[in-house]
């Protein structure tokens, strides 16, 4: 079943073609992966299927709705969550207060009530801060660092508050760019476990952007080739790292058989 449809997607700056005529659909609950060189076209579809962009062509459908005329903060209400290549957190704010951030569009308290702290506003956010503790600082494991703030965290730790933050939009689609970029290898292991087990503990739908092939193949459903703002192929990870284009343009032979015997 569907749940996100692109459809001949295209887009240009100043003349530069990034994105010509790209199509491609995400069924619910798979891990959905696009790869390409830099350059390709793989964070501007990031930013068109969550509103940061609109394309000069082409569509966007979510559980076959149409997002043209939707914004940002809107596709955020219906179900899209997005993490980002460069951390985008508020680093003098706790952890907790970060991530409850990311549950804002949920709260259903209007402006007066909010003024009464210790009313419906003041009930609602313990609610809220209660149900971030129990169902995402503890799945993270995060418990430890919660009230710290983000800005006396290592790197790695950082980019777990963020996907934490993301997880508390309670997303239907997940929109990942580069969760593992700059992380060692234990911390690359942990963010893999995670990711899979937000599909299957959340049937919460991935879609990532990431250069760390062997994570790709790993722990992908299917996945998207760009090149050179194009789609080259898209399928298993298996059937992907055979394609000889794929092979030609961006893998290199050796590469793709030392990923294929394992």
């Amino acid at each position: 079943m569907k749940i996100l449809s692109i459809e001949n997607i295209s887009l240009s700056f100043g003349g530069l073609n990034v994105l010509s005529d790209v199509s491609f659909d995400v069924n619910k609950g798979e891990i959905f992966a696009i790869i390409g060189p830099n350059g390709a076209g793989k964070t501007s579809i990031l930013n068109i299927i969550s509103g940061f962009y609109g394309p000069e062509k082409g569509k966007v459908f979510f559980n076959g709705k149409d997002l043209s005329h939707i914004h940002a903060d809107k596709r955020a209400a219906l179900g899209m969550g997005r993490t980002f290549q460069n951390i985008a957190l508020y680093h003098g704010m706790s952890v907790l207060d970060n991530i409850k951030l990311g549950a804002h569009t949920h709260l259903k308290t209007g402006l007066m009530s909010g003024l009464w702290y210790w009313g419906k506003a003041h009930k609602e956010e313990m609610e809220l801060r209660k149900k971030i503790e129990k169902d995402i600082i503890d799945f993270l494991e995060i418990e430890s660092i919660r009230k710290q703030p983000v800005s006396s965290l290592a790197y790695g730790l950082q980019k777990r508050v963020e996907l934490a933050r993301a997880l508390a939009m309670r997303p239907k689609v997940l929109l990942m760019d580069e969760p593992v970029a700059g992380m060692n290898a234990e911390e690359t292991e942990d963010m893999a476990r995670f990711i899979l087990d937000i599909k299957e503990e959340y049937n919460i739908t991935i879609v990532l952007i990431e250069h760390d092939m062997k994570m790709i193949m790993d722990i992908s459903d299917r996945v998207l080739v760009l090149n050179f703002g194009r789609a080259l192929t898209h399928g298993t990870p298996k059937e992907v790292q055979k394609h000889p284009e794929v092979i030609a343009a961006y893998l290199g032979q050796k590469k793709a058989e030392t990923m294929e015997k394992g």
